[in-house]
């Protein structure tokens, strides 16, 4: 792990599921810490624990003042901040562009002009796309299937050119299905770990797209929040490259369903519907280049991280009804 003691960082979408976690980790580990966030996703809640002991700078990815603002006098740049969900995408695909690409572009840009050190920035595992082969390896990209994947590609290469064109130390770390607290349940595109724990807390079942033969390889925050302080420290050669970041393993959606019906106690049966545009059938990543480039391997177990979500959103989920 990288030293960061005293290290100026700043954390884009630092109030979101992802981006909190990592700011906390941060925090732990002795940086000081800068968020950006518009709060279109993220929750205030998500920092209020932390009180005086962040920076804040309100804003906008498309505002370019916000991104220069956010970026001055900081060493490292962690770029979680995005548009996320396929469904989305496919109903919004210019906002999609907008806030995921331009938005990339605004802050590689003002990275470049504040002399930050590295940006490492979040991917996604949907830039395979159409690519049947399994496990998902770096350098065996298909075409995307949704804007979102689109976007996520475009973002890759936007790195890519930062790096070549102003020798800036750029690292993307492709994201594989990852859960864990503080992921939304609500909206219409919330993802499938937490609103199945949402359902089968409150004795409903889930609403599965598709016949659940479809598999993902889900991933615990804690090893994304890891593969994020490796990737800041690692050597130069990583600059320029992306990365996946997983657990390496294949879990079917209608066995997630199971797992997390038995974590809960039981309920009824999930409820099929069609399968929706711009999803891919399997994902499976393959850790080699990220273990051997950035030293990661996941450390969490799938079934104990969704136990313990279970267990620690218990509260929470019973406040609510």
């Amino acid at each position: 792990m990288p030293e960061l003691d005293g290290a100026s960082t700043l954390v884009t979408g630092g109030a979101g599921f992802i981006g909190s976690h990592l700011v906390d980790a941060l925090l732990d580990r002795g940086a000081r810490v800068r968020v950006l966030d518009n709060f279109v996703t993220g929750r205030r809640e998500n920092l209020a624990h932390l009180g005086d002991s962040i920076e804040l700078v309100e804003g906008d990815l498309r505002d370019t003042d916000a991104c220069r603002q956010a970026c001055r006098n900081v060493e490292l740049v962690f770029h979680q901040a995005a548009m996320g969900s396929v469904p989305r995408s496919i109903e919004n695909p210019a906002e999609s562009i907008a806030v995921n690409v331009s938005g990339t572009a605004n802050i590689l840009a003002a990275a470049r002009d504040a002399g930050v050190r590295r940006v490492v920035f979040a991917s996604s595992s949907a830039v395979y796309g159409d690519s049947p082969d399994l496990p998902k390896r770096e350098g065996r990209e298909g075409s995307p299937l949704s804007p979102y994947a689109l976007s996520k590609k475009m973002c890759e290469d936007l790195g890519t050119v930062f790096h070549r064109c102003y020798t800036m130390e750029i690292v993307a770390l492709r994201y594989f299905n990852v859960f864990g607290l503080r992921q939304r349940y609500d909206g219409p595109y919330a993802a499938a770990v937490p609103r199945f724990v949402r359902a089968y807390s409150r004795g409903q079942g889930p609403v599965i797209y598709g016949d659940g033969g479809q598999s993902r390889d889900f991933t615990n925050v804690a090893d994304a929040v890891r593969a994020n302080l490796l990737a800041a420290g690692a050597a130069g050669a990583v600059s320029g490259r992306a990365f996946n970041v997983a657990s390496g393993r294949q879990t079917r959606i209608g066995e997630l369903a199971r797992i997390i019906r038995e974590l809960t106690g039981g309920g009824p049966e999930p409820i099929h519907e069609q399968a929706r545009a711009g999803d891919v059938r399997h994902s499976l990543a393959d850790l080699t280049a990220s273990g051997e480039a950035l030293g990661y391997t996941p450390r969490h177990d799938v079934e104990a991280g969704l136990a313990a979500l279970v267990e620690a959103s218990r509260p929470s989920v019973a406040g609510a009804r």
